[in-house]
């Protein structure tokens, strides 16, 4: 729940503790823009925040799904010059995500790793309820396939955001949130499954 705004003191917190992260970011936006009507913090800047402070480490980070909507002719470049990969929504259709992972695995290492999951990573005809919905998106299975591939990661983290019940009267997409939340708690260290 909330916005992506959260994940900015979360990663602070858990970058005090572990150092700068590696970072699975599944999302239709980047979320690393500078601002928006004037104010630096909110749910479109939370990464360029995290890259300012030094709390990712930019070389383990991966964008899944990105799409839609930017007011930059190269939406990505900020991302690219940060070392971030990024895996537009594209690259996704039609296909397994389970070769990726095993690209993000080695990607990532033994060090530690957070995981924020937008909800809006999902085409909307499967979650419908949140605020910034882009057409062409993920399935739920490749969903599944991103959070089970990082079974084995050093987890020290994972959110899941941006999911607003108000905007889906079906109640599929909590339905969705609530089962991506808990793989999530399955993939975690130590959680015999």
């Amino acid at each position: 729940g909330g916005d992506h705004t959260i994940t900015y003191p979360i990663l602070q917190a858990v970058a005090e503790k572990h150092g700068p992260v590696g970072l699975v970011h599944v999302d239709a936006h980047t979320d690393t823009g500078d601002t928006a009507l004037g104010e630096k913090i909110y749910h479109g800047t939370p990464f360029r925040r995290c890259v300012e402070e030094g709390l990712l480490d930019c070389r383990r980070v991966v964008q899944i799904g990105i799409r839609g909507s930017s007011y930059d002719p190269d939406p990505y470049k900020y991302c690219r010059d940060q070392g971030f990969r990024v895996v537009p929504a594209e690259q996704c259709w039609s296909k397994s995500l389970e070769p990726l992972m095993g690209e993000v695995r080695q990607q990532m290492g033994d060090k530690p790793v957070y995981l924020s999951f937008d909800i809006d990573g999902l085409d909307p005809a499967y979650a419908p309820g949140t605020g910034t919905p882009e057409i062409a998106g993920l399935t739920p299975a490749q969903a599944l396939e991103i959070i089970r591939g990082c079974k084995g990661l050093n987890i020290v983290g994972c959110d899941l955001v941006e999911v607003a019940p108000m905007y889906d009267v079906s109640g599929n997409t909590a339905l969705l949130g609530a089962n991506l939340l808990f793989e999530m708690l399955c993939i975690l260290p130590g959680v015999k499954t």
